[in-house]
């Protein structure tokens, strides 16, 4: 099979992304997998390897197909936009801001011409992100606004495991009112949709329980019964492999060992502690339903280890093997 290019922005300048990226780059299983391409300043890239020392060099280039891409040689897309005597490692600047997001809108204007078939997203930091004048301080949000896409759609991946969300960022409280029969509907549609789209054409789908032993009819909590039960009898009657609930004690369990292709999970920290307990640093989130899918380290820009040259890569090399991984298949399989 032909290597597909994955776009990677740099990220926050002033946080550990350039040295992510480096020592990621290092790894000769990336080259087997991928044709990395980076997209950030190459001074940035230089005042970074010039702590670290790997030695490796760096290719700059104006179209993707003009990398050499092997181990050793860093390809890049230089937008020159960072002055490195001005940088302040591991603190908020508009400068790192706006550069930070001159990166992502590049590498997706490069992903939507499809010069690069997926990317693999550094960490960034929303204040930086706001102090540069940007409205969107995420970057899924800034990615949904620049693709045009409606509330793209998390997923996490920790070796076998798969886990979807039906609420995130919202206080616990909010969350359980919104295991609702008709979002639930949605989004076990949504998810499915979307594991079509990873190329998952023959998995199933477990809705994780809420309350505990899913309520014993009652007992602890009626959403299983009241909200769950009949959104999940309506969904598989509508031709979807899904099954549920099923308690949360044991349904990540069950879907880490393959009994399950994905978990939708009912709140933010119920799939975050599941995945990140399994493996923190190999946790990596995906976002599905724009036209190209992006994958990201779960980690932030680590201000207070920035330009130290300690930081780990290892979720960087994953998010860079999973986006290679599923690049091919992607959008295949389904809207």
């Amino acid at each position: 099979m032909t290597k597909q290019v994955i776009g990677i922005p740099l990220g926050d300048p002033a946080g550990i992304g350039p040295e992510i990226v480096i020592k990621a780059l290092k790894e000769k299983s990336i080259y087997e997998a991928c044709k990395p391409l980076v997209i950030g300043s190459l001074e940035v890239l230089k005042q970074m390897e010039d702590i670290l020392g790997t030695g490796c060099t760096f290719n700059v280039v104006s179209e993707p197909s003009d990398g050499l891409y092997k181990q050793g040689t860093i390809d890049l897309v230089d937008l020159g936009n960072v002055d490195t005597k001005a940088l302040r490692p591991g603190e908020v600047q508009a400068e790192a801001g706006r550069a930070a997001y001159e990166y992502i809108a590049c590498v997706t204007k490069l992903a939507m011409s499809g010069k690069v078939a997926a990317i693999a997203t550094t960490p960034i930091n929303k204040e930086a992100i706001k102090a540069a004048g940007i409205e969107q301080a995420g970057h899924t949000e800034i990615l949904a606004e620049l693709t045009g896409t409606y509330d793209p759609l998390t997923m996490f991946q920790v070796r076998g495991l798969r886990v979807f969300f039906l609420s995130r960022h919202v206080p616990l409280r909010r969350a359980c009112d919104m295991v609702t029969r008709e979002r639930l509907i949605e989004y076990i549609e949504r998810c499915s949709q979307a594991m079509r789209r990873l190329g998952m054409h023959d998995s199933t789908l477990a809705v994780a329980g809420l309350n505990p032993h899913n309520g014993e009819h009652g007992l602890f909590g009626d959403e299983e019964g009241s909200e769950m039960e009949p959104a999940i009898c309506e969904a598989a009657a509508k031709g979807i492999s899904v099954v549920g609930p099923v308690p949360a004690d044991s349904v990540f369990h069950q879907a880490l060992h393959g009994k399950y292709g994905a978990v939708l999970s009912l709140y933010h920290d119920q799939g975050h502690i599941a995945t990140k307990t399994l493996d923190f640093e190999r946790t990596i989130s995906l976002t599905i339903g724009m036209p190209f899918l992006r994958t990201s380290v779960d980690h932030g820009t680590a201000f207070d280890i920035a330009g130290k040259g300690i930081a780990g890569a290892i979720g960087m090399q994953e998010a860079i093997r999973l986006a290679a991984l599923y690049a091919p298949g992607y959008g295949t399989g389904g809207s």
